[in-house]
């Protein structure tokens, strides 16, 4: 039976994961005061931490390579997707930021202080801020859901 890559994606994610804790469990045994022994072997967690990163790159490239040959749309692939996605998510935190700077009110304690007057329309930068989370939300599900019925493609 074939692994769908959706599964391949959580094994990735593990991956990174482990990674971060072997970094961790490193990080405590690497120095120790004079006379004392690690806790654990730090030369058995660098050969398991270089044997979870061999991993995790062929997690990448096997997802990598899924997400650039399967279709998502007719002229689309998954890889074409994900930049899509990703592209709406980065315009629409640049507008939330935006927004958040345009919201910051200005208070004045005296007359003589300077006055700071918004240059952008509020209402219309917020519709659509609205309208990129919808189409996010909306590719987002049908990549979930691509990622749940597609196979993923080992050599």
């Amino acid at each position: 039976m074939n692994m769908k890559l959706a599964e391949a994606l959580v094994f990735r994610a593990d991956s990174y994961k482990k990674i971060a804790q072997l970094k961790q469990r490193l990080e405590r045994v690497v120095k120790v005061q004079e006379g004392e022994t690690p806790a654990e072997d730090p030369q058995v967690l660098i050969a398991e931490l270089e044997n979870t990163l061999l991993e995790q790159t062929n997690w990448i490239r096997l997802i990598n390579k899924t997400n650039a040959v399967t279709p998502f749309t007719t002229d689309m692939s998954i890889a074409d997707a994900l930049a899509e996605r990703d592209r709406l998510m980065q315009q629409r935190k640049l507008l939330s930021d935006i927004l958040e700077e345009a919201s910051i009110r200005q208070d004045r304690f005296s007359r003589s202080e300077v006055r700071y007057e918004r240059t952008i329309d509020v209402a219309a930068i917020q519709k659509k801020i609205d309208e990129l989370s919808k189409s996010y939300r909306e590719l987002d599900f049908r990549i979930q859901e691509m990622n749940w019925k597609t196979d993923l493609i080992e050599d």
